[in-house]
């Protein structure tokens, strides 16, 4: 059964230790659910294989579906992708951060289980306070595909996340109540023009007022 950690970095004595349990978990495999800028997410080492298939027995998830990941700043596109056009770019400066999933060709040796196989990668840098954080003070990016069963009802809460995964999970970080509403919008930067592949929380028009799109 996982536990339940509340996070407040208002309160810097209590988060320092709760941000060395974090680690702890996720240095050793393990799978967390935390609050992302739409719902709570999965969070795992997205270059550990055995922590990316936990990710996805949690999840009762397709191996070919590929997860999508979280970074706190662009320096970590480095360690994901092979190449940043110039689409993605523009995309970047004015639509990071926010539900912005973007498609990137991925970095030769990522898992698999990452990948799906596909050769491509999302990212998205959040816009939610709490998560830019988290992800900042952790110092790594994180897998964030929403923390419930395949298709079933998103996740706004703590304990909503464990009504249905705590016995599944290694920790549940609570840093209160997620967003909601939509879920990211997701782009494929590897085409150009871009491809929409899901309209969520940013709308065509609003992809469309930085550059064409297809």
């Amino acid at each position: 059964m996982a536990n339940v950690l509340r996070v407040d970095f208002e309160q810097l004595n209590t988060s320092s230790k709760a941000i060395k349990d974090i680690q702890s978990v996720l240095n050793s495999g393990g799978v967390i659910a935390f609050p992302t800028d739409t719902f709570y997410g999965l969070g795992a080492d997205p270059f550990n294989l055995n922590a990316l298939s936990k990710v996805f027995r949690i999840k009762q998830r397709p191996l070919n579906k590929p997860l999508l990941v979280l970074i706190h700043s662009l320096d970590q596109l480095a360690d994901l992708t092979q190449e940043v056009t110039d689409n993605a770019r523009k995309l970047m400066e004015r639509l990071w951060p926010g539900p912005l999933t973007l498609i990137f060709k991925a970095a030769p040796g990522l898992p698999d289980a990452l990948t799906a196989g596909t050769g491509t990668i999302g990212i998205r840098l959040p816009g939610h306070p709490f998560t830019r954080r988290l992800l900042e003070t952790l110092g790594r990016p994180l897998t964030a595909p929403s923390a419930n069963l395949s298709n079933a009802e998103e996740p706004k809460t703590a304990q909503q996340v464990a009504s249905t995964l705590e016995d599944k999970l290694d920790l549940i970080v609570d840093g209160g109540s997620a967003p909601g509403g939509k879920s990211s919008t997701v782009l494929d930067t590897t085409t150009n023009p871009p491809t929409l592949i899901r309209e969520g929380a940013l709308s065509r028009g609003d992809l469309e007022s930085v550059l064409p799109i297809q």
